[in-house]
């Protein structure tokens, strides 16, 4: 593994810094200049049980989610080690990076007892070597500004989070799952909406980063036209993988020759043999149905060709298919008509909430497995996941976030 120059090491709480660690207290707040911090809004408190493991003696804690952030130099690829745990009473702890990716969920500690945690974050910038940059929307500048800036951010929430110490360091050897997508499998910036690819790191061990690339309101010809593609181009590698879920915008476009079998497929395959060109393993997955039941409690297609554009492509072009169209139709008539709501954000039709999310990510899941990629060795041990029989609603164990302020509505419908 290459590691940046000096390994980032932090220590939180107010006691004395464990020996070669940074101490990172409730009034350490993130400048420029320092590099480190915690984020305007993290009201945090420190706790100190005592002890001789400075480390482990104190810890910083909070009722509502808290944001810690560094300055990194580099894009790429960053292996992250949390210390978790209290000594004195029992910790549940869950992590999310960047922009609300799903890292750890509800880490358990005994009173006494700490877990070592390690997972792996990508971050981005707008700049493409040698050739500008992508080309932002407006929303990205703001809600989704911590996608594209040059800091790794972490969030911290839960019941009790406990969160004692921290590791940073550059990982340069670990391939890396890109995802070319639109709203639906993006890393949404704020409840109550939530995006598939969101979802999926926490089904991964951290031996391969997730890049989720995708953007609300995309299509494959503004992926390309706003350099989005030229931006995953720039810096996928051989034995990296590529993700491609388009549909939900694609057939809002129009013009002559314009359609799923002809402009879509072709797009389709450009995506297809760009990645095939820098050595990684390209996997198309069909658009994830709406919510769109009809009076028998069935699914209704309301994507047109789309879906079967993607099959087609997958057949003409030996590439792995996920089929989150068909397993999606299963998820929702399994919920039922009066039910299958809470899977989405209020009443939006097209994107899910966390619950949603966190299902359509275990498709995917199960689609990696029944087509038996070699991707599936890089995931957690887990359950076969049957779509026609989702996990509880009322036992989803994710805790939400506050709804707090403006929530941008997704692009597209």
């Amino acid at each position: 593994m290459a590691a940046t120059n000096t390994t980032l090491r932090f220590d939180f709480g107010s006691g004395q810094p464990a020996p070669g660690y940074t101490k990172v207290t409730p009034t350490t707040q993130y400048t420029g200049q320092l590099g480190y911090g915690l984020e305007p809004g993290s009201a945090v408190e420190s706790v100190d049980r005592g002890g001789r493991d400075r480390l482990k003696a104190d810890f910083l804690t909070s009722e509502a989610p808290f944001y810690f952030s560094v300055h990194l130099p580099e894009e790429g690829n960053y292996r992250v080690t949390v210390i978790l745990g209290d000594r004195r009473a029992a910790a549940t702890t869950t992590v999310k990076a960047e922009l609300r990716r799903l890292m750890l969920a509800n880490v358990h500690t005994a009173p006494g007892h700490f877990q070592t945690r390690t997972f792996l974050v990508n971050i981005r910038t707008p700049r493409i070597a040698g050739d500008g940059e992508v080309r932002l929307k407006p929303r990205e500048k703001v809600y989704e500004a911590v996608a594209w800036d040059d800091k790794l951010t972490l969030e911290f929430l839960g019941p009790h989070p406990a969160v004692c110490g921290l590791t940073i360091e550059k990982d340069d050897q670990v391939p890396t799952l890109y995802i070319a997508g639109d709203s639906t499998s993006t890393d949404q910036p704020r409840e109550p909406f939530s995006g598939w690819g969101q979802m999926l790191p926490v089904f991964f061990k951290p031996s391969i980063a997730l890049a989720n690339n995708g953007e609300s309101g995309e299509s494959l010809r503004s992926f390309i036209a706003e350099k989005r593609l030229d931006k995953v181009m720039s810096v996928i590698r051989p034995g990296d993988w590529l993700f491609i879920q388009m549909g939900h915008n694609d057939q809002k476009e129009k013009g002559p020759g314009v359609g799923a079998f002809t402009t879509y497929k072709a797009d389709l395959k450009r995506f297809i043999a760009e990645a095939r060109q820098h050595g990684a393993t390209p996997v198309l997955i069909t658009p994830m149905n709406r919510l769109t039941f009809d009076p028998n409690g069935k699914i209704m297609n309301s994507l047109g060709d789309f879906p079967e554009a993607v099959r087609q492509t997958a057949k003409e072009e030996h590439v792995a298919l996920i089929d989150l169209h068909a397993m999606s139709a299963k998820f929702y008539e399994a919920l039922g008509q009066q039910n299958a709501h809470l899977a989405f954000a209020g009443s939006d039709h097209t994107h899910t909430d966390d619950y949603g999310s966190y299902e359509l990510a275990k498709c995917i899941v199960e689609g990696i497995k029944a087509n038996k990629l070699p991707l599936a060795k890089y995931l957690y041990p887990l359950p076969r996941f049957h779509p026609e029989h989702p996990d509880e609603i009322k036992s989803f164990p994710i805790p939400s976030e506050p709804q707090s302020g403006l929530t941008p509505r997704p692009y597209g419908e």
